[in-house]
């Protein structure tokens, strides 16, 4: 079979994107109300971010899920890897019937995303260590004269940790420009707003001192994603990319965005009626 080229979801058009969306956030409610566990805010915060990468920029294949051609995905900050699940089952890396099983104990399917579940190319948990992992992933493929690329989510309140910063001069250092980062700027850890909790701004000015080339975008808009990456293989700057998503945490469920607190509690009786209601597919 040959290989993909222009990444596995090109054929899916902006509004079929968003409906993918819609229809992963409702999934991964049901799992979090069948488990009664899992973070889902901030799995909201970066959904469209996922969407875009896995349905369109990315270059995958789940018929083989170790082609060594592949781009890499880490989800650093990776309580957020619930979004993850329903959109790799859409696109065929496992049964859509294994979400069932989230939680489960034996399952693979738990909180944080691990090795061994098709499409994963990353295990975690605690926070701070997967931009060091992008980093490593990107620079054996330097190394080797290969062409695919690593991608990673960041959270902002991650950012606290002292690896970050470490694995952001790595990359500089070692002109990285075949790695490609989203800071999750949702503003908000599990007990507060970042700038309260501790100040993360001039955040744009701090990855630039860093030696990054920095974007913003909206990670919430599926078109300006798309736009934000349309030159992601044909750059001519040497350093490594981040893309500062503002986004909301629990977007799309008003009662749970924004709030701190909700990180890993799906919502109750009749506030799981509510949030189905404004998550329904129009």
């Amino acid at each position: 079979m040959p290989a993909p080229t222009d990444g596995y979801g090109m054929r899916f058009s902006i509004e079929q994107i968003k409906q993918k969306v819609a229809q992963a956030k409702r999934k991964v409610l049901e799992m979090c109300l069948r488990a009664n566990l899992g973070h889902l805010t901030t799995a909201y915060s970066c959904a469209e971010i996922v969407a875009a990468l896995y349905y369109g920029i990315m270059r995958v294949d789940p018929k083989r899920p170790q082609w060594v051609d592949r781009d890499r995905f880490v989800m650093s900050k990776n309580h957020g890897s619930l979004m993850t699940y329903p959109i790799l089952a859409d696109i065929g890396f496992f049964d859509s019937v294994e979400l069932d099983n989230f939680m489960l104990d034996g399952t693979r399917l738990g909180g944080h995303s691990k090795l061994g579940i098709p499409g994963a190319d990353f295990s975690g948990g605690s926070l701070g260590i997967g931009l060091g992992v992008a980093a490593g992933l990107s620079y054996s493929a330097k190394m080797d004269g290969k062409k695919w690329m690593t991608f990673a989510i960041v959270g902002d309140a991650e950012s606290y940790e002292g690896s970050i910063w470490e694995a952001a001069m790595f990359a500089a250092h070692n002109e990285l420009n075949n790695l490609v980062v989203f800071l999750d700027r949702n503003r908000l850890g599990v007990s507060g707003f970042t700038e309260e909790l501790l100040r993360l701004e001039p955040i744009a000015d701090k990855w630039s001192a860093f030696g990054w080339e920095v974007r913003n975008v909206d990670g919430h808009n599926i078109k300006d994603l798309f736009s934000i990456l349309e030159d992601i293989r044909e750059r001519s700057s040497n350093k490594p990319l981040i893309i500062i998503a503002e986004t909301i945490k629990g977007n799309g469920i008003d009662f749970m965005s924004n709030q701190p607190l909700y990180h890993g509690i799906p919502p109750k009786s009749a506030d799981a009626e509510r949030a189905f209601k404004q998550l329904e597919i129009v």
